[in-house]
């Protein structure tokens, strides 16, 4: 990107305003190196981990209970600065500091703590949580080196065996010289040699402070004078061999000290590749919240960039994030800028009133763009850019003495530059264009710089109070007029920005505005030409024109939003009403069917009383399953209502079919007359109705084999077979087999009342039953048999349904 662009955009100021969310030095080293990225490609990964961490954040403010993820504030910050701990690890022989191993242990923990939390919400975000998964395992490390090293930088009494022992012998080296000081001190407290009776330090060695006139009575070594030299520090004759001691064992744990810092360099030299990569992650993560907690701050948007067969270029409620910092600290409201470039129409020309906000639309959004393209959100409800090679701006007056350059010369030398430089996939940024020269001349330069960006294909958006230029707007194709918004009532700038139309300048309104004197804007009124004012006029009425139009518009999306809302309430009460009907219908429905099975199994009961009458009541059962069906696929088809669906394939003799209602294939033993079908379905033969088969399966295969150790046997047909089984005469074992048994093909057959015979006797036969009824899956409950079926002598029996 064009070093003087990013200068006039105030890329530099916009770092400083990320740096607020910074929170460690290595964040902080990649804002001071962010710079507009090389690829698409490489700005949409970093907006989507901005992206990512701005969702997370938005979790993470969330009630714990409301949270979909663990996701809870990460903290980048309270760390130290490791980057020359961890270049010195790469040095072979290097031994680091201890608190530089204290500070590089903190921030190897802090992101093996980042990356555990990550991992927890890979769902949320996998990018972020696959860059923190680069940081490695440091459990082994860590241990090494937890606990040795104190926040202060000294090195722990535990951190080994020996230099534990060493200060122990230390400390009571020093109790040992205290002592014999303090008996030197008793001693000699009356001579008045003493200057005051304490006992101090001195080059690493006890001392006692004397009078001058003392230095030749007392035997010993002088280790210096105070500052007015009225006080001597003596090492007693009797101390000294005491302090050497004490300064040997000084020695030896400075060498034990050294020992355990290149032992816990070395531990952490395995891992300096690692711990490169976990500083970096770390950075970057931090990196990445930052840019997040500033979108977040500022309203922003994840910005899109259009393919390269269509690029657009449109801000939608886009604010400049610098003006907006300045105006919330002076609790003033920002006003949003929309526009949008889009197919052939690649050039905006904006127009109207002096400090109207045309300098700060164009800065606006340049420097958006320039956000976009780093990777950073944007301060817009959405912002669609195409993918700019460069930015080229023109910006303010960058006259210079210095240069010999006055405003005008300044102004055409950097258009000659962008000229140069400027391509099809350039932004151009143009204030003010054709100033500071005569408008007529002017104009003419601005038509033509705009011409030739025109053609070039790149995306410009230029100012201008030139009424040449806003004639090109209105007539040159590919070129949209805009203009900055000004009240007529109180003759200042709205800064809305309205396109399709020039604006004026309103000069003189301005001025008034700002104080000068009333008979100068008169004069400079009368001096205007009549040609002037009929052009004032003009833009006055369009912009009239517009703000009408602008406010049918509004009232048009309003009646809009009004009509859809309405709708969707009519809907969502519809859907109400449908939904209360069904439940209705559905609790009718169930009352019917529990009242329908009741009265059945009472009458059904009334005729199995009597023996001759079962035939009959079986069949009574099957067409009650039948009803049941019925009722139940009416409820369902009334609930969820379908086109019945023809089955695919031919109905005949040996075909299996599904039946509706019935969960098992049935096979087609007879095609009857009347549309009926005869059908076995497991151990049970009954018939169907054709419309009832909703779907015709493929046959069995071929040859199938039963498990080795399996085998199959047919049992006996149950609309042939007595519903009851006698077992008198039988032993427990062999009654439990048999009814166990007959159980099975009774469910089989969808049976769900039998009848079990085991006589009075003992009772053991009867317990044996109705152990096996309590423990069996298919049986629903079971009861003495009513005195018509046999008493206490036969048990009752019903199974579930299959």
């Amino acid at each position: 990107m064009n070093a003087r662009s990013l200068e006039l955009l105030e890329y530099g100021r916009l770092r400083e305003l990320l740096g607020r969310y910074v929170a460690s030095p290595g964040g902080r080293r990649l804002l001071e190196g962010m710079r507009p990225l090389d690829s698409p490609a490489a700005a949409q990964e970093a907006l989507a981990e901005a992206a990512e961490a701005m969702e997370w954040l938005r979790e993470a403010e969330r009630p714990p209970a409301g949270r979909k993820t663990l996701a809870a504030p990460l903290r980048f910050d309270g760390l130290p600065d490791v980057a020359a701990a961890e270049a010195k690890l790469r040095i072979e022989g290097a031994v680091l500091e201890p608190l530089e191993i204290h500070a590089l242990g903190a921030v190897l923990e802090r992101a093996s703590a980042v990356r555990q939390a990550l991992a927890q919400a890979s769902a949320l975000c996998p990018r972020l949580a696959a860059r923190a998964a680069r940081v490695a395992d440091f459990r082994q490390a860590l241990r090494a080196v937890q606990g040795k090293i104190l926040p202060d930088g000294s090195i722990a009494g535990d951190a080994s065996p020996e230099l534990g022992r060493i200060r122990r012998e230390m400390e009571r080296q020093r109790l040992l010289i205290q002592e014999s000081l303090g008996r030197f001190l008793k001693s000699h407290r009356e001579d008045g040699l003493l200057q005051e009776e304490f006992v101090t330090i001195r080059n690493d060695r006890f001392v006692v402070p004397i009078v001058p006139g003392a230095r030749r009575k007392l035997p010993g070594v002088v280790h210096g004078a105070s500052g007015s030299g009225h006080t001597l520090f003596l090492e007693p004759l009797e101390a000294i061999e005491l302090n050497n001691d004490l300064v040997r064992l000084s020695e030896e744990e400075q060498r034990e000290v050294h020992r355990i810092l290149r032992e816990l360099t070395a531990e952490l030299r395995r891992h300096a590749g690692e711990a490169r990569e976990a500083v970096q992650a770390l950075a970057a993560l931090d990196f990445a919240f930052a840019r997040a907690r500033f979108a977040l701050d500022f309203d922003g948007t994840i910005p899109e960039f259009s393919p390269d067969e269509a690029p657009r270029l449109e801000l939608v409620e886009a604010r400049h994030p610098l003006l907006e910092d300045i105006l919330r600290r002076q609790r003033r409201r920002i006003v949003p800028l929309s526009f949008a470039l889009v197919g052939s129409h690649r050039t905006l020309l904006i127009s109207g009133p002096n400090t109207g906000g045309k300098t700060v639309a164009l800065k606006c959004a340049g420097l958006l763009a320039l956000m976009a393209q780093s990777g950073v959100p944007v301060p817009a409800a959405r912002a669609v850019f195409p993918w700019f090679d460069d930015v080229l701006a023109d910006i303010g007056d960058n006259q210079s003495l210095e240069q010999s350059l006055s405003s005008f010369s300044a102004h055409a030398a950097r258009i000659r530059e962008m000229v140069e430089l400027a391509t099809s996939g350039s932004l151009v940024l143009l204030d003010e264009l054709g100033r500071a020269t005569d408008p007529e001349e002017g104009g003419a330069l601005g038509v033509a710089v705009l011409e030739d960006f025109r053609r070039r294909g790149a995306f410009t958006l230029a100012s201008t109070h030139l009424a040449a230029l806003k004639v090109f707007g209105a007539t040159a194709p590919g070129v949209l007029n805009a203009a900055m918004g000004f009240d007529e009532q109180t003759l200042e700038p709205t800064y809305v920005l309205a396109t399709g139309a020039p604006g004026k300048s309103a000069g003189l309104d301005i001025a008034a505005r700002l104080g000068l004197p009333a008979r100068l804007i008169e004069r400079a009124r009368a001096a205007m030409t009549d040609r002037d004012r009929q052009m004032g006029e003009l833009l006055r009425q369009l912009e009239a024109r517009l703000a009408e139009a602008d406010g049918r518009l509004a009232e048009i999306k309003r009646r809009r939003a009004e009509l859809e809302e309405r709708e969707r309430r009519l809907l969502e009460q519809m859907e109400r009403r449908e939904k209360a009907r069904l439940r209705e219908i559905e609790e009718a429905a169930e009352t019917a069917r529990k009242r329908f099975e009741k009265e059945a199994q009472d009458l059904i009961a009334s005729v199995l009383s009597a023996p001759e009458q079962r035939r009959q009541a079986e069949k009574a059962l099957r067409q009650a399953a039948r009803v049941r069906r019925e009722f139940e696929d009416s409820l369902q088809a009334l609930r969820e209502p379908e086109p019945k669906k023809q089955p695919q394939g031919e109905i005949r003799e040996g075909a299996r079919v599904r039946l509706r209602g019935v969960s098992q294939p049935a096979q087609v033993r007879k095609v009857l007359a009347g549309g009926k079908l005869e059908v076995d379905v497991g151990f049970l033969r009954m018939q169907a109705a054709r419309e009832d088969v909703t779907e015709v399966l493929p046959p069995a295969p071929a040859g199938s084999r039963l498990p080795a150790g399996v085998t199959l046997s047919a049992g006996p047909r149950w609309d042939t077979l007595a519903r009851e089984i006698n077992v008198i005469g039988k032993t427990a074992d062999e009654a439990r087999e048999e009814v166990d048994k007959f159980l099975d093909d009774a469910f089989l057959a969808g049976v769900t009342r039998v009848r079990v015979v085991h006589g009075h006797g003992m009772g053991v036969l009867k317990r044996a039953v109705q152990d096996l009824c309590r423990a069996h899956p298919h049986v629903e409950k079971h009861y003495p048999a009513p005195p018509s079926e046999g008493g206490a002598g036969a048990t009752i029996i019903e199974l579930k349904e299959s």
